[in-house]
C-alpha cells in the first residue's frame, strides 16, 4: 500500500503488484500533539510505527513484508495534511472500505487515513514525488488565540508582510540550500540543490500563512527559511540578506541571524505526482474515501 498523509484526512490506494496480491497507496493526516515524527521508532512511537502496528494487526503480516514507505519524513512536532505512503500486501480486495475502517479504528485520534486505493507497480511514495507543499502559520497579535496555539507560531512582534514577500522571492528558483539545512543522520549525502516554485506570504486577519512549493526540502530547511523571514518581517534584517546567506553555502552563515522556527506552525499540505502514476489499474477496487452512515428515519421525537 501507499500512504499519503494530510493533517485533516488520509487516503490509501491499492494496485496489482504480484500474482494474488496488491501494492496499496494511502493518503493520511496527523496532528503532532505528542507523536515523534514519521520515521520508524518504537519508543516513543512514531507515526510510521503506529500505522505499521495497525496494519500488522489486521493483515497478520510482519513489518518487513508490508514494506511501508512514507513520502516525507516529517520532524517531531510537525503536522501533516497530505502525507503519502505505500505498502505491499499479498491479499486481494473486492472493496477497500472494510480495510480502511479497520485501520482507522486502530489508530489514535491524532492520526487518520483519508483514502486508500490501488496504484500502478511503478509508483513509489518517496521516489515518484514531483513536488511538496508546506504551510507555516504565524499568529501575529499581542494576544495568542488559544484555538490556534497548537497549529501556529505566536509572534508578538509586529511583522511587515510586504517586506516578507519581497524577501521570500529570493528563495524562488534553483539554489544550493546548504546554509538552510541542519545536519541529519537520516540523510545519505543529500543533494543540497533544490528548486522552489513559489513562496507566498498570505494574510488572513491576524494570521500570516507562508506557503512554499518545491521539488523537495532538506532537513529543517523550511523552518530555517521561516526563521529568517521572521527576522526580516520584524525589520531587524534587510531582504537582500538572503542571497548573501545562500551564497555562503554554510549553516553557520544563517546561525548568526536566526535559529529554526518552532515545529508546531509547520504543516505538510500535499505531495504531488505525475498523473499517469495515479491512474487506477484495470480490474482494481475503487478508492475508499471512508464510509458514511445515514439514518432513514429519526427514532427520537422532536420537542
Amino acid at each position: 500500500m501507499v500512504w499519503r498523509w494530510r493533517t485533516s484526512r488520509t487516503s490509501w490506494f491499492a494496485q496489482a503488484f504480484i500474482s494474488g496480491g496488491w501494492s496499496l497507496r494511502m493518503m493520511a493526516l496527523n496532528s503532532e500533539n505528542y507523536i515523534s515524527g514519521w520515521q520508524y521508532q518504537e519508543s516513543p512511537p512514531t507515526i510510521q510505527c503506529i500505522i505499521e502496528r495497525a496494519l500488522t494487526c489486521i493483515t497478520k503480516l510482519e513489518r518487513k513484508e508490508l514494506s511501508l514507505v512514507g513520502a516525507s519524513r516529517t520532524d517531531s512536532g510537525v503536522h501533516a495534511w497530505g502525507q503519502v505512503a505505500h505498502f505491499v500486501t499479498p491479499f486481494t480486495y473486492d472493496s477497500l472500505e472494510s480495510l480502511h475502517a479497520a485501520v482507522n479504528g486502530l489508530l489514535p485520534r491524532e492520526i487518520r487515513v483519508r483514502e486508500i486505493g490501488p496504484t500502478c507497480p511503478e509508483f513509489h511514495a518517496r521516489f515518484s514525488t514531483k513536488s511538496k507543499i508546506y504551510h507555516y502559520k504565524i499568529y501575529n497579535n499581542a494576544i495568542m488565540d488559544p484555538f490556534q496555539c497548537q497549529y501556529a507560531y505566536h509572534s508578538v512582534h509586529k511583522l511587515n508582510p510586504e517586506v516578507m514577500r519581497e524577501a521570500a522571492l529570493h528563495f524562488v528558483g534553483k539554489h544550493d540550500f546548504s546554509s538552510f539545512a541542519n545536519a541529519s543522520h537520516n540523510d545519505r549525502l543529500p543533494n543540497p540543490v533544490k528548486e522552489i516554485f513559489r513562496f507566498d506570504v498570505v494574510e488572513m486577519g491576524h494570521m500570516l500563512q507562508l506557503e512554499v512549493d518545491g521539488t523537495g526540502f532538506l532537513f529543517r530547511q523550511v523552518r530555517n527559511m521561516v526563521a529568517l523571514l521572521l527576522q526580516i518581517g520584524r525589520e531587524a534584517l534587510p531582504p537582500d540578506i538572503i542571497p548573501e546567506i545562500l551564497a555562503a553555502r554554510d549553516r553557520r552563515a544563517l546561525a548568526r541571524y536566526a535559529l529554526s522556527a518552532p515545529p508546531h506552525g509547520l504543516c505538510l499540505m500535499s505531495i504531488n505526482y505525475d498523473t499517469e502514476l495515479l491512474k487506477l489499474p484495470a480490474g482494481s477496487p475503487a478508492i475508499s474515501f471512508g464510509r458514511t452512515h445515514t439514518v432513514s428515519k429519526c427514532k427520537l421525537p422532536f420537542y
